[in-house]
């Protein structure tokens, strides 16, 4: 089990799992070291919390591609343990090649995925390690030489300890500078969609590509990637149809109103903290985001009606469109505890729900129901519509996802680099300002200059990874500095006025202003690139309006027909033009021809006669 083997590594590996298709069982686990359940290494069993691991280990359309790379996260099995990040190696090779063919493969190729499930999110680097020790394993053509992953397993629990981080270590793969050259101004629109917690899916194939994108977008995010992502896999698993309608019921019932129930204090009894766990659901359930049972908000009626206890007061206020939900308990890191005056002179105690940094960040996105999912199998689709998901960023590539668009506000063709959202009102809050594409184009035009030397270009800091996310750092820090002046409107309109409106009523906006960080009261607010308009602003948005809208796109198509029909009949008359003077230069060549032949014959004639 997780637990049994924290107790005995320091490392940040938890297990090492193989998984295989089988043609009758279809996507199972084949070995795990050191064994996931008592079952032993090559049992096949394993925890409800983890059912899906063969499903996104093995992804859909695999057998199209002779090797991929999957990122995807776990629920974790113990409350030691925050969230489990796993990184899967896939590879195919054809069974007449094996030295060892076992009995039940039955097919002409042989199907298997290395994963490494480890307690850090440094996806990059054990990817790229584990992409030479899958193509080692395979070489081996005897998939029971295990050796070679258990150490493997050994080694990189010498090499990564936890919990120390780099940056470097963690953005390792992850490329800033393409992405911005690829989805150019809309990357800040995918920002800005993300901050919203709206319901984002990316699809593209291979599942590496897509990965790789999700969370590059997700690494502009100041401190998402290395402390914002525990929560986000706090997912159920797909229950039985009575037990669907129940939770549905209960929601029903409360209508869906969402309630924070304080942590009792000291020497206070469970009993007048106002929380009811569930004993027969694991422990992670019971500290994390779970529906409650209406019994709860019952008693606490009661109770308040009597005289015996004072409500808990609501940090955040409640949103009539999400699930009864239980703060997560806070663990010994977040026990501080900071006071924040609001507009009405009332104070609030909040508890930060991460690991959060002076000015507050990683913001609290990826909390209380609001899934990361850098990639979706077919069998979590039931996820998109389950009521205790409020939200997602999600990559996919079964088309199925995809074609079901209700499901989703904003579905992403990382191939086209183009973001569908049909909402028209969703369109007009995203619309990015004057002082937005002035940032966008500065990103693009310092990201675009090459270097002289082909082997240098993109590794300095202007224009490199490092700096691109600098330069989204900033942009949050002057964000949220800007939302506290709540009577300039004018700062606030350069970042869009109903953006601002919107992203004021989040789950993650409302934890940042319950809690004072004196450090972004040292930030200047207002945009980075406020100022007044110019000629290039109305060049820049009449550019960004041509490439973006649907009527600017149909003009671009329209034009690109019409100059390639100019073209072609420009050709077509240069051709017929051409024929016609080819054609008379050939008449006149053979008149004239005609007229000189016979005075050339007619001269050896007269020359014999005057001889004679």
């Amino acid at each position: 089990m997780e637990s049994g083997g924290k107790d005995e590594v320091k490392g940040a590996v938890l297990h090492i799992v193989v998984v295989g298709f089988h043609h009758k069982r279809g996507c199972q686990v084949e070995f795990s070291y050191p064994p996931i359940t008592d079952e032993g290494h090559d049992s096949n069993l394993l925890p409800d919390q983890w059912k899906y691991l063969p499903f996104l280990a093995l992804p859909d359309g695999a057998h199209n591609y002779q090797e991929d790379t999957v990122y995807f996260l776990l629920p974790p099995l113990s409350e030691e343990t925050k969230c489990v990040y796993g990184v899967s190696c896939y590879r195919q090779i054809e069974a007449k090649a094996l030295k060892v063919r076992q009995a039940d493969v039955t097919r002409e190729t042989v199907q298997k995925s290395v994963c490494v499930l480890s307690r850090v999110p440094v996806f990059g680097l054990i990817a790229a390690k584990l992409q030479l020790i899958t193509h080692a394993y395979f070489e081996e053509k005897d998939f029971s030489q295990i050796s070679i992953l258990k150490e493997l397993y050994d080694h990189m629990n010498g090499s990564l300890r936890f919990p120390t981080l780099e940056g470097s270590q963690v953005y390792l793969g992850l490329s800033a500078r393409d992405l911005i050259l690829h989805f150019k101004h809309k990357v800040l629109v995918l920002f800005k969609l993300i901050l919203l917690e709206k319901k984002v899916l990316f699809y593209v194939s291979p599942v590496n590509r897509l990965v790789g994108t999700l969370m590059t977008v997700l690494s502009l995010f100041p401190g998402m990637i290395e402390r914002g992502l525990p929560d986000s896999s706090h997912y159920h698993p797909k229950s039985s149809q009575s037990e669907t309608a129940e939770i549905i019921k209960s929601v029903d019932l409360t209508e869906n109103a969402e309630v924070f129930v304080a942590e009792p204090a000291a020497g206070q009894s469970d009993s007048s903290a106002g929380t009811k766990a569930n004993s027969s659901s694991p422990d992670w359930l019971d500290s994390e985001w779970e529906s409650l049972d209406p019994s709860v908000l019952e008693d606490e009626e009661k109770e308040v009606q009597d005289g015996g206890r004072t409500a808990p007061e609501e940090c955040i206020e409640s949103e009539s469109n999400t699930p009864i939900t239980v703060q997560p308990k806070a663990t010994p890191t977040q026990t501080a505890q900071h006071t924040h005056t609001d507009a009405h002179s009332n104070t609030h105690q909040h508890t930060p729900l991460l690991e959060e940094d002076r000015c507050g960040l990683p913001l609290a996105i990826f909390t209380k129901g609001y899934l990361c999912l850098p990639y979706m199998a077919l069998q979590q689709h039931h996820l998109l519509c389950d009521v205790r998901v409020r939200g997602f960023v999600a990559g996919a590539t079964n088309i199925l996802f995809r074609q079901q668009r209700h499901l989703s506000d904003a579905i992403v063709d990382v191939e086209e680099g183009v973001i569908h959202i049909a909402d028209p009102e969703l369109r007009r809050v995203l619309s990015l300002t004057t002082a937005d594409l002035r940032f966008c184009d500065f990103l693009l035009k310092s990201v675009s200059e090459h270097s002289e030397d082909v082997f240098l270009d993109g590794t300095g800091w202007e224009g490199g990874d490092e700096w691109i996310r600098a330069q989204f750092t900033h942009y949050m820090h002057t964000l949220l500095a800007s939302t506290l002046q709540e009577d300039n409107e004018k700062l606030l309109a350069d970042y869009g006025s109903a953006f601002i409106s919107t992203w004021r009523i989040t789950h993650n906006y409302k934890a940042w202003s319950c809690t004072h960080h004196p450090t972004i009261a040292e930030v200047s607010p207002g945009h980075p690139f406020q100022g007044q308009y110019s000629v290039a602003d109305v060049k820049l948005r009449f550019s960004h309006s041509v490439q973006n809208s649907e009527r600017g796109r149909r003009l671009g198509s329209a034009v690109m027909s019409t100059s390639r029909s100019v073209v072609q009949t420009g050709r077509a008359v240069g051709q017929s033009v051409g024929g016609a003077l080819n054609s008379a230069k050939t008449v006149m060549s053979s008149w004239f021809s005609t007229l000189s032949q016979p005075a050339l014959i007619s001269n050896p004639q007269s020359t014999t006669t005057t001889k004679q």
